[in-house]
């Protein structure tokens, strides 16, 4: 297996891309913490993956909060005593709105949740990596970080950030051993990209269909990634099929973007 015995710590693992990764990994080996706001939907991810038998442990977590971001860490290393592979994979949409109809407040909280979140928890797990010289972080960023999308301004910020964090983080840890990558996803088939259509058909004054239309005109294959397709990405990136990829960048776009 791919990650025999890994601990793997996935952020926002309770539905749509974390969930799919989980689950990956739980069939390639690892053990799992998963953390987000929503412990219901945790729990049903852990369900899911009970078949693969691995130990897994679900941590309430909000990163908007230090104090969360902090404890999660360490009640993981209480359970586990360390962490191999780190997931930053939660994320929220953000506001859908010309930048000067959006609150200072709902322009913090995206950058809090998307970019400051997966700053915490490096910062959280870095240090035991560092004293193991050993260890995978994975990003999953965004294709809006490299391309606009109308009434997104916080959320492409924000991912736009990541590709910055990663290729310097990949510099000042690679002497120990430690990985740093990032994943840009396209559209996504599944509830949040339903969430996304609805808000751009109301800020642009178009219908639902258009905007999907819209998202897709770019893309050579002309349809959304399952999540399954985002998760195949991190689980090549997390294992030692990738040992000599750090500071990347991967599109899973369906070709919308190529660089």
């Amino acid at each position: 297996m791919l990650l025999q015995d890994k601990i793997a710590v996935i952020t926002g693992g309770g539905r749509g891309i974390g969930r799919a990764i989980a689950q990956a990994f739980a069939r390639e080996g690892a053990h799992l913490v998963l953390a987000a706001r929503d412990v219901v939907a945790l729990q049903e991810t852990r369900a899911l993956v009970a078949e693969y038998q691995r130990d897994v442990l679900v941590i309430p977590l909000d990163l908007r909060l230090e104090e969360s971001v902090q404890l999660m860490a360490e009640q993981t290393l209480a359970h586990f005593g360390h962490v191999d592979i780190l997931v930053n994979n939660s994320g929220i949409a953000g506001p859908t709105a010309p930048l000067w109809e959006i609150s200072l407040e709902e322009w913090q909280e995206t950058l809090d949740v998307d970019l400051t979140g997966p700053y915490l928890c490096c910062r959280a797990f870095l240090p035991s990596m560092l004293a193991r010289r050993s260890g995978n972080i994975l990003m999953i960023g965004s294709m809006t970080g490299k391309r606009p999308l109308f009434g997104r301004t916080p959320y492409a910020a924000a991912k736009l950030g990541l590709v910055g964090l990663v290729r310097t983080l990949a510099w000042e840890v690679g002497p120990y051993n430690i990985r740093v990558n990032l994943i840009s996803p396209g559209p996504v088939e599944g509830e949040r990209i339903g969430r996304i259509l609805q808000g751009m058909s109301d800020a642009q004054g178009i219908s639902v269909e258009e905007a999907r239309r819209l998202f897709l005109r770019d893309s050579p294959l002309g349809r959304m990634a399952p999540p399954t397709d985002i998760a195949h990405a991190a689980l090549f990136l997390a294992s030692d099929l990738s040992g000599s990829t750090t500071g990347e960048d991967l599109n899973v776009s369906d070709g919308i973007v190529m660089y």
